[in-house]
């Protein structure tokens, strides 16, 4: 019994340490395989989508928002549906280092095999922490997830009800041939005022950098392009 107790706090311990820890032994997932709502599709399809086109998330500390937002017939992107996020960790400003409890910033991407329809968290999605990014600049951490259960330790954590149609959109898409989608995860909406707002944060220089993929999907209502040069995102 005593040996059994160890080890469950020794668990514990770790799950404190490695960000959402995402492990689970359930073999069937029912909510991983529900439909988005009739009123969602009926929207899509006003403005050109289909069910199973691309998806792409966009991710706002500040405001507490989650966008998603998919390709249309023309390949331009428009926004369909924005969440609420219920709980995000620690402040503004990228994660650094493992058990920092910050939840990342940058430009990040999910692939197939990220999508967890067992989760400890209902439903999650690994949003691929770290980055090419966040490894060419001596990051860490890991487990770093979109989830429901609306608990955080360094993730993105939304209401159950919530991540069951974030990851529809996701599942979704994949079913639709998309081979990865991209998380943009930003402190605020990086308007110019937002910019001046923040002019003598630490962490200005980060969000300028971060700033120029955010005006290129404005602009371009495409997913830029990122790349990392001599420790610096680049787009396009």
């Amino acid at each position: 019994m005593f040996a059994k107790l160890a080890r469950t706090g020794v668990l514990i311990a770790a799950v404190g340490i490695a960000g959402c820890n995402d492990s689970s032994m359930k073999d069937f997932a029912p909510e991983a395989n529900k439909p988005l709502p009739d009123k969602i599709l009926a929207d899509m399809k006003a403005k050109g989508m289909v069910r199973t086109s691309s998806v792409m998330a966009r991710i706002f500390k500040e405001e507490g928002k989650l966008e998603i937002w998919k390709a249309k017939i023309n390949g331009r992107y428009d926004l369909v549906a924005t969440y609420d996020i219920c709980k995000w960790s620690g402040k503004l400003g990228p994660k650094y280092t493992e058990g920092d409890r910050q939840a990342p910033e940058g430009f990040y991407t999910v692939r197939p095999s990220q999508m967890n329809p067992r989760s400890n968290y209902h439903l999650s999605f690994n949003i691929g922490f770290p980055n090419a990014y966040d490894r060419a600049n001596g990051r860490t951490g890991q487990n770093l997830m979109v989830h429901g259960a609306c608990s955080s330790s360094g993730c993105y954590s939304m209401t159950d009800a919530q991540i069951e149609q974030i990851y529809a959109f996701g599942r979704d898409a994949f079913q639709g041939g998309q081979t990865e989608f991209q998380i943009q995860a930003f402190p605020f909406r990086m308007t110019a005022a937002n910019m001046a707002r923040y002019r003598n944060d630490p962490n200005y220089e980060f969000w300028k950098m971060l700033k120029v993929g955010y005006d290129n999907f404005e602009i371009t209502k495409v997913p830029p392009k990122v790349d990392v040069c001599e420790k610096r995102y680049v787009f396009n």
